[in-house]
């Protein structure tokens, strides 16, 4: 069990915002680890809980480490974990020796194997008991296959953005660090469990106790969870252009149907050659190629993610045939779309999409 931390007896002060939600008992956390998960993401979730303790000297949140059975986890770098208790005891409900207020998944690699009848039916015996559920990173995989977030806002890995998208039609997916729906929050995993976990604890124990967390942690702040986690995107570039940075995100929020460059110029609010002027200048490529890596690029985490016919990725991806398609993502990538699905692992198999 990971016990929180111990209360000094000392005249430090206690926060008024963190002591109204102790209420006698520790915010209590099971985190469901699965096979293969990551260590970066565990411990990013877990740390901040136990700084919290720590700063505000008082056991606001406890947290064990939950498995599917009692037998510790190997994670992908290949270090095992013990657990603390088993999903048959939370299960059981009044014999757990304390009431579960949030429960995490951690999940693994392959996550679209993961899901057992046994771990689908407890997750949504958590679900009806109202229980609050975060999913990290890949783990928002399996509570979309669920059911549990029909029609709800929810984010994943970067890496699977593209997949979950073709696959998943029902949730609401969003490119962001973390989002918070209802019963529901899930982040894109690594350190956005950080920045999951700060917002859980501003919610339960104050803002006070939040920033003291990132201070402690040398963080320089509490991120947002509408913050964007892919890295191609127009961001980067705010500061420089606005312009810019507008016109990217048009090209990444209209892939499956093109729009030309005098759309997006007009979308922007500049002619076509002020456009061309910028990508020229802050890119160093025309704005329509840059547009072609956004859609290749698109493309290929469908080919890795997902075993959609190629012909079905050419055509979400806005190309209107095969041979076009393979063209231009030769040019982009150096081989072919065929060659790139030769290349997806093994454990991507036949039932994603």
């Amino acid at each position: 069990m990971n016990a929180p931390a111990r209360i000094h007896e000392t005249s430090s002060p206690v926060y008024p915002d963190a002591a109204l939600q102790v209420s006698g008992k520790p915010h209590d956390i099971a985190v469901l680890v699965l096979p293969g998960f990551s260590h970066l993401a565990l411990h990013a979730y877990l740390e901040p809980f136990r700084i919290a303790n720590t700063v505000s000297r008082l056991p606001l949140f406890r947290w064990r480490i939950a498995g599917i059975d009692g037998q510790a986890i190997v994670g992908v770098n290949g270090l095992s974990i013990p657990v603390d208790v088993t999903v048959e005891e939370l299960a059981a409900g009044p014999s757990y020796d304390c009431r579960l207020n949030q429960l995490a998944v951690v999940a693994g690699e392959p996550v679209e194997r993961q899901l057992t009848p046994q771990l689908n039916a407890f997750l949504r015996l958590m679900a009806r008991r109202g229980v609050s559920m975060s999913a990290i990173g890949t783990a928002t995989w399996l509570l979309a296959q669920t059911g549990l977030l029909t029609d709800t806002r929810c984010t994943i890995h970067w890496s699977r953005l593209a997949a979950f998208s073709e696959v998943f039609h029902k949730p609401r997916i969003r490119d962001s660090l973390f989002v918070k729906d209802g019963q529901y929050s899930t982040c894109a995993g690594e350190l956005a469990a950080f920045d999951l976990a700060v917002h859980l604890i501003a919610s339960h124990a104050g803002a006070y106790i939040a920033q003291e967390v990132c201070r402690h942690a040398t963080v320089e702040g509490q991120r947002s969870g509408s913050n964007r986690q892919t890295g191609p995107s127009g961001l980067a570039f705010a500061g420089v252009s606005d312009k810019l940075a507008m016109a990217m995100c048009i090209m990444e929020e209209n892939v499956e149907i093109p729009l030309s460059m005098g759309d997006v110029a007009d979308r922007v609010g500049i002619s076509r050659r002020q456009l061309e002027r910028l990508f020229a200048v802050h890119i160093g490529q025309p704005p329509a190629r840059h547009y072609l890596r956004i859609r290749v690029d698109h493309a290929k985490r469908l080919i890795e993610g997902t075993r959609m016919p190629i012909i079905d990725i050419a055509v979400a991806c806005g190309f209107m045939s095969a041979s076009h398609f393979a063209k231009c993502f030769r040019i982009i990538n150096g081989f072919s779309p065929q060659q790139c699905r030769i290349m997806v692992p093994a454990w991507v198999g036949p039932g994603l999409g």
